[in-house]
């Protein structure tokens, strides 16, 4: 997913840091590394950020070669789900765009949905029925064994784990060519949060930029000092409410707060800052970012072999 700003360092902290982050991995992985075929060249000069519709390219990759793997071990899976644009858009630091925030409020609708999936979706489903020895098989296969891991420490300090085998892993040692060398870059990247944040928070073109926001929030009769504290009090604000009366007043709140955004330039701000001090810190990683940009690219042109694109 594209890295979204966020200044809470309460939120940084609290960050998925477990095994995948939600995906998975096998005692054999049943998809082979890529082949001559899918060799992929990426000069030096061609090296960037995946777009977010490139990601869910990858992602959509991932979900067939995972699928294509169950069904060869003797289990049902089924594609998806994979988070639209929109959705990706919900947890930034601020919303700047009106039009999304009339929409989607603070993306309670994308939580709701997400909730729902983890109940409903068949892939929770199909394993949640099976007799308890198939139910093992099935996350073995799926998610591989996790007293055999890759392990990562990461720059702000501790360590994070994946399993070497399952049919994840298999799917990202087919697109990304080196699962150990793809997950040590990745997570080396995007765990920088808790380094560039606070040099965000301190700088000045920032509080000179919260500051002019929050004045016109008090000017729209919403006295909240930075978009943090309208997160930080979500739940208490919207405690007792129907859903839709939450979502009623979370719509009003956000588009109060994309609009002084857009007039204080917040966003903007944010984002321009964001680029800066995480360039600065990346010159320190510059190799491992490199190559998580280089194998990233290559995994993209992966996925598009496999869908035909």
């Amino acid at each position: 997913m594209r890295r979204t700003f966020s200044i809470s360092v309460a939120a940084v902290a609290a960050a998925c840091i477990t095994a995948g982050c939600g995906a998975g991995t096998d005692a054999t992985t049943n998809s082979p590394k890529p082949s001559k075929r899918d060799t992929v060249t990426i000069s030096d000069s061609e090296l960037r950020d995946l777009t977010v519709p490139e990601e869910m390219e990858i992602e959509y990759a991932e979900y067939a070669l995972v699928k294509e793997c169950m069904e060869n071990k003797g289990f049902s899976y089924w594609v998806g789900p994979v988070a639209s644009v929109d959705a990706r858009k919900a947890g930034r630091y601020v919303i700047d765009d009106i039009a999304w925030a009339k929409k989607y409020g603070y993306g309670r609708p994308f939580d709701e949905a997400a909730e729902k999936e983890r109940g409903e979706h068949p892939n929770v489903r199909f394993p949640n029925a099976l007799p308890r020895k198939d139910r093992i098989r099935y996350n073995t296969a799926l998610n591989g064994d996790y007293d055999d891991v890759l392990s990562v420490d990461l720059p702000a300090g501790g360590a994070i784990e994946t399993p070497r085998t399952g049919c994840w892993a298999g799917a990202r040692t087919h697109l990304y060519g080196d699962l150990e060398g793809w997950f040590k870059a990745k997570k080396t990247v995007t765990s920088l949060t808790p380094f560039y944040v606070p040099r965000i928070l301190a700088d000045k073109r920032m509080k000179k930029t919260v500051s002019a926001w929050s004045n016109c929030m008090k000017e729209a009769g919403r006295p909240f000092s930075s978009p943090d504290e309208i997160r930080e009090k979500r739940a208490a604000n919207t405690a007792g409410m129907s859903s839709p009366e939450a979502q009623a007043y979370e719509v009003d709140l956000a588009v109060a707060e994309a609009t002084c955004a857009v007039k204080t330039n917040l966003g903007k701000t944010a984002r321009r800052l964001e680029r800066e001090h995480r360039s600065a810190l990346l010159k320190k990683y510059g190799k491992e970012n490199a190559a998580y940009q280089r194998m990233g690219l290559g995994a993209l042109s992966r996925a598009r072999n496999l869908t035909g694109e």
